[in-house]
């Protein structure tokens, strides 16, 4: 594996207009990335990896410019080729509606700089300007919209912010006890539905997420489907968009989704397992493309055939 894996895509951070106290790019970017250390910084800037939107070099002692852009090529010391393939369902002139496999990263983040859905795609079509209309978790597989050139992003954002698209996930996780006890008894009549709310807000550590007394701001639509031995196949429906919403409302209701390694405890930091995926799938987006007027209704395989 190479010592140093650079970006092939360049990421870039917009220098804000009521920043007085940094007198130099520099000074902004060890600040701003905290984490990546002002020596790498310097580096990067030494070796010509920091430039401003024209291509035009950025050196140790330029100065700050509000409101500029400022492009960088993320590095990692290593990164591991994740063996599964994304797919792309449906593409027209604006659009591609994608599989993400478990284990791929949506955007360059972590480990990973070039091992995510956006790069691999933009390989894949040659449109550099691709980029997700909506988050989706690495260890989820399932449905991404790309919007493919900037014209017409604000129209597919808005999407998602007014709930003018339908997503539905399928998971698997074991039955409680009492619903357990229920079914074997042939008392448990299916669907069986619950409406979680409540209110999440970041844990401990901050990329997890827990439920604190308070008005909620998240909303899902939970129902069991079906139930093979002690496992049952739900169809999810959030209707907010918060990170781990589902994770944590499926654990609200004590019934942790099967291979989750942050809930109800998070694990230790390990490799990934490939064999054995988080059993999530984002498996239906459904709206009409606010550009082409097209109504789209697209799904990708979930769990209905149990692969437990």
């Amino acid at each position: 594996m190479p010592s140093s894996v650079r970006a092939s895509q360049a990421s870039y951070v917009v220098l804000p207009e009521n920043v007085t106290d940094k007198p130099t790019v520099l000074s902004f970017l060890v600040e701003r990335f905290e984490q990546v250390g002002s020596d790498i910084w310097r580096e990067r800037i030494i070796d010509g990896k920091v430039h401003w939107q024209d291509g035009s070099l950025i050196e140790l002692d330029t100065e700050f410019k509000p409101r500029a852009r400022v492009y960088y090529y993320r590095e990692v010391k290593s990164e591991t080729k994740v063996p599964f393939e994304e797919k792309i369902l449906y593409r027209d002139e604006q659009i591609i509606l994608a599989f993400k496999p478990h284990f791929l990263a949506l955007h360059p983040s972590g480990n990973f700089v070039n091992e995510c859905l956006v790069n691999r795609l933009r390989i894949k079509t040659g449109i550099e300007t691709l980029v997700p209309a909506h988050r989706l978790d690495r260890a989820t597989a399932g449905i991404v919209l790309m919007i493919l050139y900037p014209e017409a992003r604000t129209q597919y954002h808005d999407l998602f912010k007014n709930h003018q698209i339908t997503k539905e996930y399928q998971a698997l996780a074991k039955l409680t006890p009492e619903l357990l006890a229920r079914h074997q008894a042939g008392e448990l009549v299916l669907p069986l539905q619950w409406t979680v709310k409540n209110r999440m807000v970041k844990g401990e550590p901050s990329f997890t997420m827990k439920v604190v007394e308070g008005e909620s701001n998240t909303h899902s639509e939970i129902s069991l489907i079906d139930i093979k031995d002690d496992v049952g196949l739900f169809k999810l429906s959030p209707i907010t968009g918060r990170t781990h919403q589902l994770r944590v409302h499926m654990q609200s209701l004590g019934m942790s989704i099967i291979n989750d390694r942050c809930y109800p405890q998070l694990q230790p930091k390990a490799d990934d397992d490939y064999a054995r995926p988080l059993k999530l799938v984002a498996k239906r987006l459904k709206f009409n493309d606010p550009v082409t007027g097209i109504a789209l209704d697209i799904e990708c395989e979930g769990f209905d055939s149990f692969p437990i």
